[in-house]
């Protein structure tokens, strides 16, 4: 495979793993603060991705030249995972996913302030038809709610995080000094850790740990090993490949991927019109997949 196929085929099982987060987090936001929740996946996922550094020689001495480098690159993610939960507590996993999709559009932007990365006339009409079709999921296909711009109050939280996570998209090629994937995600892991733990110290000691639902511990096994450990590398990997947008544009599938994680767990199927956005998204992929 070519870099450039390897960075697609890394950003297609990194859509579908971070769709179950959606879809599990939904359920286990309002059982235990965001702060908590992440720090622990942080610090878990940290442990994983740290052994297999072990296991594959360690990291080299000039992995730590500017470790400001992972600080900044781990307080970006850990407020979008913050505000990702903060946000699921009210807003449905298929409206988030949608949000999620905006991403693209904003990572295209930050790529070019921050990389001169150049958005062609057609990238940017894919990137408008995502949009449209994000906004159509995110306003449930009510025109009359997207004509009076009222979106609730889940989705407005998650979509300040989305902007930190298009902001961290372009930053990691900015940063990355020719560390692997593997011993870059670990610096920004620990950095995130660090921060989460801090910023959410009193959460975490208030947190009844024994006591939580067994949906928590499922939601928190998911997230740290392929939400968070899994996708980070996967991140790390095609950002390294693939223009900014082209990596975000993957988060266009995410809506469809929370769809059938919704029907694998029981929720339902979202209504008729819901699918028009839907499929305007995977138009918007398809016309960013393509070489120029």
């Amino acid at each position: 495979m070519t870099p450039s196929l390897q960075g697609h085929a890394a950003m297609l099982l990194f859509s579908a793993l971070v769709a179950g987060s959606f879809s599990l987090g939904a359920q286990a936001a309002n059982e235990i603060a965001p702060a908590a929740l992440n720090a622990a996946r942080f610090w878990l996922a940290a442990c994983i991705i740290g052994a297999v550094v072990v296991a594959t020689g360690g990291a080299p001495r000039a992995a730590l030249r500017a470790p400001w480098r992972y600080a900044v690159l781990g307080v970006l993610f850990g407020i979008y995972f913050y505000l990702m939960f903060e946000g699921l507590k009210t807003a449905p996993p298929v409206s988030a996913a949608a949000v999620f999709t905006l991403t693209p559009v904003m990572a295209g932007a930050f790529g070019w302030v921050l990389l001169r990365q150049v958005t062609t006339p057609r990238m940017a009409l894919a990137l408008s038809i995502g949009a449209a079709g994000a906004l159509w999921v995110i306003f449930r296909a009510d025109w009359s709610a997207l004509m009076a711009f009222e979106v609730g109050r889940g989705e407005v939280i998650y979509f300040f995080g989305c902007v930190s996570h298009a902001i961290y998209t372009p930053m990691v090629r900015k940063l990355n000094r020719g560390e692997s994937p593997l011993v870059f995600t670990l610096g920004v892991l620990l950095a995130g850790a660090v921060f989460l733990t801090v910023f959410g110290w009193h959460d975490l000691l208030a947190t009844p740990w024994v006591a939580l639902p067994g949906i928590v511990w499922v939601t928190l096994i998911y997230i740290a090993i392929f939400a968070s450990a899994s996708t980070f590398v996967l991140l790390q990997f095609a950002t390294l490949r693939l223009p900014s947008a082209k990596v975000m544009a993957y988060t266009y599938l995410t809506p469809s991927w929370v769809i059938l994680w919704e029907v694998a767990m029981g929720n339902g199927v979202p209504g008729a019109l819901i699918w028009i956005g839907v499929g305007l998204t995977v138009l918007a992929l398809a016309l960013l997949l393509r070489e120029e």
